[in-house]
């Protein structure tokens, strides 16, 4: 979905891909009823009422919050990775934040609906489904949900890849999905956050691929127990795919040694295909450019908030635009402080 519209509430891989959304059937075999079973229980989520304020979270004023306090946007003593819980950011989040800063921190702020914590059996399913993929890949098969993930500027990022595939040329073809209300490709400002998020696919890709994704890297980041014993079901689904793991580590350990001695390439090229939502029919397919500093740079950039580094800031004057359809508008310090100081400046130009 655009990043316009989209809320990365929780802490998680990634949000459901508009594969899903199209329907596109999966070549992948299907994962046995069990281990489905399995992830919906990993998947039940806990709501926190509008009355109860989660540890480490903070309550946005409305006009009608019905006298609950205002609290500051910012800590000092603790950094935005530290007061959300955040010990990895997804690509979507990421995408968010590249749209509007403020509208990325407030949608956090917002009383929300909390996942469970994360499971290694959950997770193991996940690294299992690439051991999997890559051999399909390998061979010259299209693979879908692909999860990517690793260490960038000393945060754990992770994501989904929708699709890849090799093209005519022999070409590996990163493709990303859009789905979008309007029968029409999308403006200038929410191309650029889209191209983004595939150049950091990229990004996230290439590093598996080429070993640079260390063991420690998912163990220290994700926080698990990985000495634990997997169940016996997610041991027998690893079974079934050729692999032998009593343990997530060992998982981890099968997943990074396969796919840094494998075939596959670096990613050659990046595409974003556009559906209308309402018919699903295709409304275009957009070539994103790839500059490796300037996803990098950007990259840095946002970083910079999570770590503490700097104060969250909203768009500039040239895309206030994206206001007006913002749910916080109203309650957004960043665009009442930028509409007093666009009034001082009409009010010292006319005296």
């Amino acid at each position: 979905m655009d990043a316009s519209g989209s809320q990365q509430l929780f802490d998680d891989w990634d949000d459901i891909s508009d594969s899903e959304f199209l329907n596109i059937p999966s070549e992948q075999q299907s994962i046995d009823a069990f281990v489905i079973s399995l992830l919906l229980l990993h998947n039940t989520v806990l709501l926190f009422s509008r009355n109860e304020e989660p540890l480490g979270q903070e309550t946005v004023k409305t006009e009608n919050a019905k006298g609950l306090k205002r609290k500051s946007l910012h800590e000092n003593s603790f950094s935005p990775m530290q007061r959300f819980f955040k010990r990895h950011l997804s690509v979507t989040l990421l995408c968010d934040q590249s749209w509007c800063e403020m509208k990325t921190v407030y949608s956090l702020l917002k009383p929300f609906v909390k996942r469970k914590e994360m499971q290694q059996d959950t997770e193991a399913i996940k690294l299992l489904n690439m051991l999997h993929m890559i051999p399909l890949l390998e061979a010259g098969d299209r693979v879908r949900e692909f999860p990517v993930f690793g260490v960038q500027e000393g945060v754990f990022v992770m994501g989904v890849i929708d699709e890849l595939m090799y093209n005519q040329k022999g070409e590996l073809v990163l493709n990303e999905l859009k789905t979008r209300k309007q029968n029409s490709l999308p403006s200038s400002a929410q191309d650029k956050v889209n191209c983004f998020q595939v150049g950091l696919y990229k990004l996230l890709f290439d590093g598996l691929v080429r070993g640079e994704v260390k063991k420690d890297h998912v163990l220290n980041h994700l926080k698990l127990r990985s000495s634990q014993v997997l169940g016996a079901g997610i041991q027998a689904h690893a079974k079934s795919i050729g692999v032998q793991v009593t343990t997530f580590e060992e998982v981890v350990d099968a997943l990074l040694i396969t796919v840094s001695c494998s075939d596959l390439p670096c990613v050659d090229l990046l595409q974003i295909e556009y559906y209308h939502q309402g018919s699903s029919g295709p409304i275009g397919t957009r070539v994103a450019p790839f500059d490796e500093a300037q996803i990098r740079a950007e990259l840095q950039g946002h970083l910079t908030y999570w770590k503490g580094q700097r104060e969250p800031k909203g768009v500039d004057i040239e895309e206030a635009w994206k206001c007006r359809s913002c749910l916080y508008e109203e309650t957004c310090d960043w665009a009442k402080n930028r509409l007093q100081v666009s009034d001082q400046q009409a009010s010292h130009s006319s005296s």
